[in-house]
């Protein structure tokens, strides 16, 4: 009998030994184990409006079976919710495995199949955060028993976020909590969706909502009123200055595209009529800093405006006018650094030295401004992310987990003497 598998290579038979197809048909049942567990993710409508408790909770018993030591925290609110898992020691310099857990909405987007189903087809796999980003969670947590089984030096962590796409508030709770532990991680890998491709910087991305507060009146006589969406206007108006200051003071050497701060106006609403002085206005905007300082630049330059121009006019006809803007997230860019030991160990992992940076935002900065080394890398392509029939290739969910098995097998080793 023979003991080795046939395979065919063209025309040619050769025969493949007991120990690759042993190994093939794990990575097969690791791949699979994967795919189910993503579909099980999918299949919670975790949209940053709802509640991820379920999904959580879910995460949380596979972690446990696995042998994580698992931390749930919630939210203000009670009904969401971050995981910090850890398998290993109780020790300094450990690594983190992070995602987020909610995704966005599927409200009039044309999917062609259930967005909360995983659907396979012609090896992509379909679903609400199928890239962005429950692939990677799915990849992690089924890695999580071989990561438990190991005689770890140092911990892995697992750590899944709540309202990631609506300003990175679990996130930010989730500092708060790593700041009182007495051994922070070292390192952090946050899969969102690069293609398995290396991301050491990235953007800033900070949203606002700029209130303003006249006086409604009859259209026929503008000078009693205080019209609200004429001074939302000039706001935006000089919003869009600013835009252009903004390519001036690029650096000649970013490697970001395009390589300026960026400033968008997503909406502008207010007034009820076509003849009624306004009393009410919004402007929701953004900007996507390459250094803090630029986002202070565009804040300073505004709160400069409203003091010296808008508010003056505004107040000089009704006195309780006023402006607030109101901070709907302040998303921290990842810095590019020389030395950075999160990016040459995924580097090492995945065989590649090439590292780019992005202009998307992640939670990458806010490990970052905590004194982690951060990297950004995972399964998935940005450009499915938020759109209908978002989909993983199976391809890039395997190279992720592949990535995750030699993260496994380095870390199977005798940390060196000093």
């Amino acid at each position: 009998m023979a003991t080795a598998e046939t395979v065919l290579t063209g025309n040619k038979a050769q025969a493949e030994s007991p120990i690759r197809a042993s190994s093939r048909n794990d990575g097969l049942e690791l791949l699979g184990r994967t795919k189910d567990i993503l579909g099980d993710l999918i299949a919670f409508p975790t949209v940053s409006r709802d509640s991820n408790l379920e999904m959580i909770a879910y995460l949380a018993e596979k972690l446990e079976t696995a042998g994580a030591q698992v931390d749930i925290q919630l939210d203000l609110s009670g009904t969401k919710a971050n995981l910090f898992a850890t398998v290993g020691p109780d020790a300094p310099g450990g690594i983190v495995l992070s995602g987020h857990s909610d995704v966005v909405p599927v409200d009039d987007q044309p999917w062609s199949f259930d967005p909360f189903a995983m659907t396979e087809q012609d090896g992509l796999i379909y679903g609400r955060g199928s890239c962005d980003m429950k692939g990677f969670i799915a990849a992690a947590t089924a890695l999580a028993d071989r990561f438990a089984g190991l005689e770890l030096q140092r911990p892995v962590h697992f750590a899944f976020t709540y309202d990631e796409e609506i300003g990175c508030f679990g996130a930010r709770a989730l500092m708060q909590q790593l700041e009182k532990r007495e051994h922070k991680p070292a390192m952090v890998i946050i899969g969102e969706p690069t293609e398995m491709r290396i991301i050491e910087g990235h953007k800033g991305c900070y949203e606002y909502s700029t209130h303003f507060h006249g006086s409604e009146g009859h259209g026929s006589a503008p000078e009693l009123g205080v019209n609200a969406v004429e001074y939302a206007v000039r706001y935006a108006a000089r919003l869009l200055e600013l835009k252009d200051d903004l390519r001036g003071r690029a650096d000649p050497m970013s490697r970001f595209n395009p390589p300026w701060t960026t400033v968008n106006l997503g909406a502008l609403t207010g007034g009820s009529a076509h003849n009624v002085i306004a009393s009410k206005a919004r402007i929701d905007w953004e900007m996507r800093p390459v250094h803090s300082s630029d986002a202070d630049f565009v804040k300073g330059q505004l709160e400069e405006y409203c003091t010296r121009h808008l508010l003056p006019a505004m107040q000089s006809v009704y006195p309780e006018a006023e402006i607030v803007t109101e901070v709907i997230g302040e998303m921290d860019g990842l810095e590019v650094v020389d030395e950075n030991a999160a990016r040459d160990l995924v580097a090492s992992l995945t065989g590649t030295n090439d590292a780019d940076v992005v202009a998307f935002g992640t939670e990458a900065g806010i490990f970052q401004k905590c004194g982690m080394n951060v990297v950004v890398c995972g399964p998935g392509s940005i450009m499915q992310a938020h759109k209908a029939d978002e989909f993983l290739a199976e391809s890039q969910l395997a190279s992720c987990l592949d990535m995750l098995e030699k993260l496994a097998d380095k870390l199977d080793r005798p940390a060196p003497r000093n």
